[in-house]
């Protein structure tokens, strides 16, 4: 399936909406504007949370947690590495996601068990500032979604610093 995330660019903390590839709405992503470290509210279309983004603070490497039902369910995770940037999105057991590519262009995999299962790109809605996630059929949906929302708070904030 194909999602289509865009950054939300009048609001209050990062939100964001996610749509299918005929724009209609899936998730939304609701940014919370005051607090200490990111938090983000991943949501169904009738507002339910469905998982909580959070940002661990006290880390040598941007580290976010998914959470849901109460319970960490994955970790994002920025690599160091030389060169390039590489994340994982740790998820229990030994099936552990390896993200890679461009990410500043929004051109960028999901690997498992050596094996691309979400490919991200912004080539869809190049004239736009959103970008599409193609996942495969069997695929965590919304653990590769929160990922995708990690990575743009990662860069962002980056950014942001390096300004």
């Amino acid at each position: 399936m194909i999602f289509r995330i865009k950054e939300k660019f009048w609001s209050w903390g990062n939100d964001f909406a996610i749509t299918d590839d005929g724009g209609e709405p899936l998730y939304h992503v609701d940014g919370k504007a005051f607090s200490w470290g990111d938090k983000l509210s991943f949501q169904d279309r009738s507002g339910r949370e469905i998982a909580l983004i959070s940002q661990k603070l006290l880390s040598w490497k941007p580290r976010y947690q998914i959470i849901i039902d109460g319970a960490v369910f994955a970790e994002v995770t920025k690599e160091w590495t030389w060169l390039n940037k590489r994340f994982t999105l740790d998820v229990p057991g030994p099936n552990d996601f390896t993200i890679d590519g461009s990410f500043w262009a929004h051109e960028f995999t999901f690997e498992r068990q050596n094996r691309v299962v979400a490919t991200v790109s912004k080539k869809l809605w190049a004239w736009t500032d959103s970008y599409g996630v193609e996942i495969d059929e069997g695929t965590d949906e919304v653990a590769v979604l929160c990922a995708c929302i990690v990575i743009d708070q990662v860069l962002h904030d980056e950014s942001k610093n390096s300004d």
